[in-house]
């Protein structure tokens, strides 16, 4: 199976250690989504994927072989920058692109009709870059990396700048080419995207990896949560569970009827039954559900520099009913 594998790769420019001993891999039929927050080194990493920078130690391999200059010909690349000429025409410029690809002339033009029109600016390929829409230009980008039909997409920021149509249009790409069996990269800071879209997620900082795995895998958390609908004052349930031996205990954020308890870490599981006898013992409990934190909420976790000695509770507009 065709798998894109980085393996230990550092990168440095001077005393800034933009990549770590990065390690990871991107399966066939895969979307993997690569997040953190800005300068922890995606772009870097992805440049290197491509050849554009040189890692100073590790290396690169697709079908466990050094990804070298014509293996690089068969990834489609989408930059964060734009890197289309302004000048040039649409269809102009994605016949060029497709030719240093290989393809032919007759194989190039209907490249160009198919992706331009799948990506809904068929009718621009008449028009100069520069006289597109950001949105549009996003989507002739886009054609770009695909013209040439690659066999791994790596995509950098691919969402910026689309309106909900064009993000469901290219939502839809991008699964369609992982059904076909290609491996598919793509960073983002919209964590609900990546979040709907993604099969595995590598949450990087400081140029290490430091999360990895499957959306559910890293929801796993050894600090269960409850919400607890009390539908009055809550004090005096938070003064009972206050007893509960491993459980703390908050109003829950923009619920002021409700309260969030969390266990610490090993606390037996039946903990959740305890916490909700104890509330019931003070009064009615309306709902009582497990909550998960979410994506976005594991990235702030992750990704901060400062961590609250006290466990931190996940606000229910940031979490999901556990299912």
């Amino acid at each position: 199976m065709s798998t894109l594998e980085i393996d230990h790769v550092s990168k440095s420019y001077g005393t800034l250690r933009a990549l770590d001993d990065l390690t990871f891999d991107v399966r066939a039929g895969e979307i993997f989504g690569f997040v953190g927050s800005n300068g922890a080194g995606k772009t870097t990493a992805m440049r290197i994927m491509l050849g554009v920078l040189a890692a100073d130690s590790g290396s690169v391999r697709w079908n466990g072989t050094e990804l070298d200059l014509e293996a690089r010909r068969s990834v489609g690349y989408m930059p964060e920058e734009r890197g289309l000429y302004p000048k040039m025409k649409v269809g102009e410029q994605l016949e060029f692109l497709a030719g240093l690809h290989g393809m032919s002339p007759t194989q190039a033009r209907d490249a160009v009709v198919r992706w331009t029109d799948r990506l809904g600016v068929g009718g621009r390929r008449g028009d100069h870059v520069e006289k597109l829409s950001l949105g549009n230009q996003q989507r002739v980008q886009l054609a770009a990396a695909l013209v040439h039909n690659p066999a791994v997409l790596v995509l950098d920021e691919p969402f910026s700048g689309l309106d909900p149509v064009a993000v469901d249009v290219m939502s839809a790409v991008l699964r369609e080419r992982a059904a076909a069996g290609v491996p598919v990269i793509f960073s983002s800071h919209q964590l609900d995207l990546v979040e709907r879209l993604c099969d595995r997620v590598g949450i990087v900082r400081s140029g290490q990896m430091v999360a990895l795995g499957t959306i559910d895998e890293l929801r796993t958390t050894d600090r269960p949560q409850w919400l607890l609908d009390v539908g009055a004052e809550p004090s005096g349930v938070l003064a009972r569970l206050a007893e509960v031996p491993g459980v703390t205990a908050r109003v829950a954020p923009g619920r002021p009827h409700a309260v969030l308890a969390t266990a610490a870490p090993g606390t037996p599981p039946e903990v959740g039954q305890q916490v909700l006898r104890e509330s019931l013992a003070v009064g009615p409990v309306h709902e009582f559900t497990p909550v998960r934190p979410c994506l976005a909420d594991l990235f702030r976790g992750v990704v901060s520099a400062e961590h609250d000695a006290e466990p931190t509770a996940v606000a229910p507009a940031f979490a999901e009913v556990a299912r």
